[in-house]
């Protein structure tokens, strides 16, 4: 009898992936890098071709001529940068880890128009696990594959052919050699279109993918590795002059916000009202405010340097002592509490409090810790330094994209909200209500802060409130903030910036604060703090400029 086999329906399917499986193609090491530099050129810089088709460059009679040899001189340049990076040796490792790199680049610069500079990449570094893993979302997970995963796979299944060594020397130079000829021949065919654009244009360099976060990363290491180096000591000398003898001990605070910007602040005149606490207490709003950057890791660094905007300098500020620095030499006692990912080196040497991994039930989640976290334990932090003393509040704030993370449900007041870090799957409605929350949120906690100075009845107590910088929901497809700061938009760069004082303090200062709230129409920045703070306190030191005291012109001397 003969014997019938059954086949079920997905053997045909099994026999053919078994087959795919079988295959394994043989390749050189240069044929693979070719294959991975026009896999790159064509599927992970797309938000490159796309910032590049906005300013015109493809329109006319010269664009095909443009793009064509943009896609040459990309190509050219990721086989040259693939032509050193590999070797029989190196192929798998390096393209393992280079390939689903590119494509998480490629994702975030498509969804969210992020320019990989290293001011961003310095930004990424030292986010903390849980604000890295906000921006891990379910929505990357395609794109993640298709660029990512599949590739890889794909190089794991080649078989390296091996030359001689001394012939593949021979190779690898040739391809080098040929890579810098196809990358300066496709420069020279729209040479004056090209250079145009990187002169006019110089932020869409930072788009070229995998070359902008290798190169950016590059940079980083270098100035992280000399950012250990000592600090170039400022304000040695400086003293506190002209206090009236028996005058009650002072307390500045000073709230440094995060991504909250003036177009959503309820005392600038926003559509909704999103300061109603600030707005009933009636503080010095400062309604034209320019921040120094655009991110974090410049903003921070350079409110609290003597250099400010004006004579910004990355590397000077990193390596010079801050406001805090100065304030100590002087005699008054500085702390630094943070929600967030640290100081930025502005408190370096000086007492710092991190919440950032707090456990307070009552303004703490499993996912994070409310900024009124910060204000906990802050009246017996204060009791033990009995000068003067100014103390920092570095809020984690609407930091995005999970603004709705950044404020407890009481505040949830604008509806319906964004609830995912993916804005991509929110209307821009759901993720600017979701914003406008947390900037309640802000407005909650420097109320909060206000009545507790105002409490201190042993003290002369002050605060002033400046964000670091602004946000993009959505303008211009815009997201987020750290865009280059010679082309952000003002919704990243303009600030607000809030004051108040006891009435012991202005009196004891001899501060006119109906002066000062005329004087907060006019244009202020970053750049104001250092001396402004120093005027305020009385600090005087060489770095000191007058011109930059916004206090200046409302005090009278005693």
């Amino acid at each position: 009898m003969n014997s019938v086999v059954s086949r079920g329906p997905f053997d045909g399917v099994l026999r053919r992936v078994r087959q795919w499986y079988a295959i394994r193609p043989e390749m050189t090491v240069e044929r693979l890098a070719f294959h991975v530099a026009v896999f790159f050129t064509v599927f992970c810089n797309g938000a490159f071709f796309h910032a590049v088709s906005g300013t015109g460059a493809f329109h006319g009679a010269s664009g095909f001529r443009v793009a064509l040899s943009l896609v040459l001189m990309i190509g050219a340049l990721n086989m040259l940068l693939l032509s050193l990076l590999l070797n029989r040796w190196t192929v798998r490792p390096v393209l393992t880890v280079l390939i689903p790199l590119t494509a998480v680049a490629a994702h975030f610069m498509s969804r969210y128009t992020v320019y990989l500079d290293p001011d961003m990449l310095r930004n990424i570094l030292h986010t903390d696990g849980k604000e890295s893993g906000e921006l891990l979302s379910i929505g990357m997970v395609p794109s993640l594959l298709a660029l990512g995963v599949v590739p890889t796979l794909l190089v794991w299944r080649v078989r390296v052919k091996v030359r001689p060594i001394g012939r593949a020397v021979l190779v690898r130079l040739g391809c080098i050699v040929l890579s810098l000829a196809v990358a300066g021949g496709a420069m020279m065919a729209s040479f004056q279109d090209i250079s145009a654009l990187m002169r006019n244009h110089k932020e869409v360099r930072h788009l070229i993918t995998p070359g902008n976060y290798l190169v950016s990363l590059v940079r980083v290491a270098q100035h992280d590795g000399a950012r250990h180096r000592p600090k170039t000591p400022i304000g040695v000398n400086a003293q506190v002059v002209g206090r009236t003898p028996g005058a009650k001990p002072r307390l500045l605070v000073i709230v440094v916000g995060e991504t909250v910007r003036a177009q959503n602040w309820g005392l600038n005149g926003y559509a909704r009202q999103t300061t109603p606490q600030l707005r009933a207490m009636g503080p010095i709003n400062f309604t034209d405010v320019t921040s120094c950057g655009s991110a974090t890791e410049v903003s921070v660094p350079c409110m609290f340097s003597p250099f400010g905007r004006a004579h910004y300098d990355e590397d000077r500020i990193a390596h010079t002592q801050s406001l805090l620095h100065v304030l100590d030499h002087a005699g008054i006692a500085t702390l630094w509490r943070d929600n967030q990912t640290g100081c930025k080196g502005v408190c370096d040497g000086l007492p710092f409090e991190s919440f950032e991994h707090a456990r307070d039930p009552q303004a703490c989640t499993a996912e994070g810790c409310f900024d009124e976290v910060m204000l906990r334990g802050l009246a017996e932090e204060v009791a033990r330094r009995p000068g003067d003393a100014v103390v920092v509040l570095h809020q984690l704030g609407s930091h995005g994209p999970s603004y709705a993370k950044r404020y407890p449900a009481r505040l949830r007041r604008f509806t319906p909200t964004c609830e995912t870090a993916d804005l991509g799957d929110c209307t821009r409605e759901e993720i600017v209500n979701a914003y406008d929350n947390s900037v309640l949120a802000t407005d909650d906690f420097l109320a909060r802060t206000i009545r507790f100075l105002a409490e201190q009845s042993s003290r002369d107590t002050a605060m002033i409130y400046l964000s670091d910088h602004g946000e993009s929901l959505g303008e211009n497809g815009l997201y987020l903030h750290g865009v280059p700061y010679a082309i952000a938009p003002d919704t990243q760069t303009r600030v607000p910036m809030v004051m108040w004082f006891s009435p012991g303090f202005a009196a004891d200062r001899n501060l006119d604060i109906d002066c000062m709230k005329r004087e907060s129409r006019a244009p202020a920045s970053q750049d104001n703090l250092f001396h402004s703070v120093l005027g305020l306190m009385q600090v005087r030191t060489p770095e000191y400029e007058r011109r930059l005291d916004l206090f200046d012109r409302c005090t009278t001397p005693h």
